[in-house]
């Protein structure tokens, strides 16, 4: 009995925690989580040239161009390290997809579905260190659960005439490319940001 009363104090006080974290949120924070999103959705856009480009070096095994997927995964993670607050990778996602979206994309709008998806994802592993937690380990996790959502979606959306193990490795390599790309190198930015000065305004300010 005692055992469960204190379970139940420790997720009261772990929600209690991230309520008060959303009710912090500032002018300032919402207009960095923009500014990121902003710049990461000018690089998406380069990224889709990228894809495009690079196609027809992967045409004797298509799932392999998944190594360079990474990139579109990194504005949730980056806009999670850098605000560290609930809600910030999603929005972060969202800005970052809805420029890509703006600029031309070969996707169409489902970009925004998709970066709605490439936030909720990584918000949730945040949400489940309590926001507390932002070193590498959370960083690669997140991203790599991130990866989670385009790994099944392409599949199911644009390569259904694949043989299932093409589907599969492909999957892989887009979870592994968004835990070393959008984790290793969010946490990374992050940290280059903080050591600069640029984060003053924020907990990340500290590394």
């Amino acid at each position: 009995m005692k055992s469960d009363s204190t379970s139940t104090s420790g997720s009261t006080g772990l929600w209690k925690g991230v309520l008060g974290q959303l009710r912090s949120w500032r002018t300032v924070d919402i207009v960095v989580a923009a500014v990121i999103g902003v710049a990461v959705g000018v690089v998406f856009w380069l990224w889709n040239i990228v894809w495009s480009v690079t196609t027809p070096l992967f045409v004797a095994f298509p799932p392999a161009q998944a190594v360079v997927y990474g990139m579109w995964l990194i504005s949730g993670v980056l806009g999670g390290l850098i605000i560290r607050k609930p809600g910030a990778a999603l929005l972060t996602s969202i800005a970052a997809a809805s420029v890509s979206a703006v600029l031309g994309t070969q996707w169409g709008i489902m970009v925004i579905l998709d970066g709605t998806l490439q936030g909720i994802l990584p918000e949730l592993v945040f949400l489940a260190f309590g926001y507390r937690r932002w070193g590498m380990g959370v960083a690669v996790l997140a991203a790599a659960v991130a990866g989670v959502s385009p790994a099944i979606r392409d599949n199911l959306a644009y390569n259904v005439t694949w043989p299932l193990h093409h589907q599969i490795t492909y999957g892989v390599i887009v979870v592994v490319s968004a835990a070393v790309i959008a984790g290793v190198g969010a946490r990374l930015l992050t940290t280059a940001l903080a050591r600069s000065g640029a984060l003053a305004p924020f907990p990340s300010a500290r590394g």
